[in-house]
């Protein structure tokens, strides 16, 4: 009897998939975003999916691999960019969507079970009049675990900075792959033993996060005469403290092409901004647009806005959430369009983020369409951008790269699945370690942590 034959035995009663559909779908995230990732990744696949319905079936799910020296990957939304979901040596993939209960919601504060789902955690704050600081642009498939383990900002951040930012994450629990699992909960600077860590050092089973007193959020579409002009738009607004805020997205005019369905509100030739404004504050906003010469193109009031996030929405026509339009859904409309496409992560720091930007719109105009996300990271106003690439060849790609960080932007490899290549996403802590305690047969997500055996083996020594 084979590891795998053993181990469904030991998980009888739990879901367990092996059809090939199943079996594919669940192995795989958005890493074909990446021409270089994706010959890469491709047909690399699990031998089951398993589904656990609760702490207790996760448990065996986990003592089980130990046991049985089972690889696994543990799998939210899958709406990861780099194969942060996609098993490299097979074993099996653990969904876990169905853990997916709130603990508990008060003012301020919300604890959540891995795998629940970021628009229903909204959906489920309203009543308290609470929401999430922030979330992706994949708000309606991304799970709050996976954004932990593998995402970084999104709506909100323009306030409230990134994921891996002192105070964005309370708490963690993490279960340990063991042949008895261990919970151990993380606060404080030990979150960032298993933040952004692709689910390689233990099993996230509940999150616990700051809250925010929900807005009514309207959205507008801007336009104006070039990248430069929204720009400084982005800027005055993001400096404008007294606009409650959370989308401010500024867009080349080359990708209006690419956005078919916000085609009514925009114009050739003329660049944009995708923005979300508390309402009580929308004609103030309006003034600052007046001031830099913009035009208003569309209009959505907060209550049309919310009923279009939560899909409650009755009428017929019109843009679906603006957000998902902005950070890497940008790249998903321009791949519908055009298959050649593919994006780089840039970081353009304070306090030059705008000259920044205008050198190297210049320097990369060939080939380069940038789209800015504006961040509030640390006091102090930044610029990222998640830019559309005509793709030649990786070693173009790895050009732009070095060229951007000899000018002083700052590049992020986003074609790469191991986290030991992922430059400014790297996170600043003793992951490895931690590692060594929650997998010490290392069966999470092996081949996406390079070296750690060897950090071992020099620890022990």
């Amino acid at each position: 009897m084979s590891a795998l034959d053993r181990l469904r035995a030991d998980l009888a009663g739990i879901a367990l998939a092996e059809d090939a559909a199943t079996v594919r779908m669940a192995s795989r995230d958005f890493f074909w975003f990446s021409p270089v990732l994706k010959p890469e990744l491709e047909g690399k696949v699990a031998d089951l999916v398993a589904t656990p319905a609760d702490k207790d079936e996760l448990r065996r799910i986990a003592a089980a691999c130990a046991r049985h020296r089972v690889p696994l990957v543990i799998r939210g939304g899958g709406t990861g960019n780099y194969g942060q979901a996609v098993p490299l040596a097979g074993g099996v993939v653990v969904d876990m969507r169905q853990m997916n209960r709130m603990v508990f919601a008060k003012p301020g504060g919300a604890r959540f079970e891995a795998g629940a789902n970021m628009l229903d955690i909204d959906k489920l704050l309203d009543p308290h009049g609470q929401e999430l600081r922030f979330h992706p642009s994949t708000r309606a498939q991304a799970t709050i675990g996976g954004f932990v383990a593998g995402g970084a900002a999104g709506a909100g951040s323009c306030t409230w900075g990134q994921i891996d930012n002192l105070g964005a994450v309370t708490a963690l629990e993490v279960m340990t792959v063991e042949a008895e699992p261990r919970l151990i909960e993380l606060r404080g600077r030990e979150i960032l033993k298993v933040m952004h860590a692709y689910g390689v050092n233990g099993i996230i089973t509940e999150v616990e996060v700051p809250t925010a007193p929900a807005h009514d959020w309207a959205e507008r579409i801007v336009t104006f005469d070039s990248l430069t002009a929204a720009a400084r738009f982005g800027q005055a607004f993001m400096e404008c403290d007294g606009i409650a805020k959370k989308l401010v997205s500024v867009h080349d005019p080359r990708i209006v092409p690419y956005l078919k369905r916000l085609a009514p509100y925009l114009q050739e030739g003329r660049a944009f901004a995708i923005l979300m404004v508390s309402e009580p504050q929308a004609d103030t906003l309006d003034l600052l647009i007046a001031d830099h010469k913009g035009e208003v193109t569309f209009r959505r009031g907060a209550a049309e806005a919310k009923a279009v996030a939560f899909g409650t929405h009755k009428g017929r026509g019109g843009p679906g959430p603006l957000y998902e339009y902005t950070w890497n859904h940008t790249t998903l409309h321009a791949l519908k369009m055009d298959p050649s496409i593919t994006y780089l992560q840039l970081r353009f720091p304070a306090p030059n983020n705008l000259a920044l930007v205008e050198w190297a719109a210049k320097e990369f105009e060939e080939d380069v369409y940038f789209h800015l996300e504006f961040q509030r990271r640390e006091g102090k106003v930044i610029t990222s951008s998640l830019p559309l690439v005509k793709y030649t060849t990786q070693a173009r790609l790895e050009e732009i790269m070095a060229r951007a960080a000899e000018g002083g932007v700052q590049p992020s490899n986003a074609h790469t699945f191991v986290l030991n290549n992922a430059g400014w996403k790297r996170i600043d802590a003793p992951q490895p370690e931690f590692k060594r305690l929650a997998d010490p047969h290392g069966l999470m997500n092996p081949g996406k942590l390079l070296g750690w055996e060897a950090e071992a083996q020099q620890a022990a020594e």
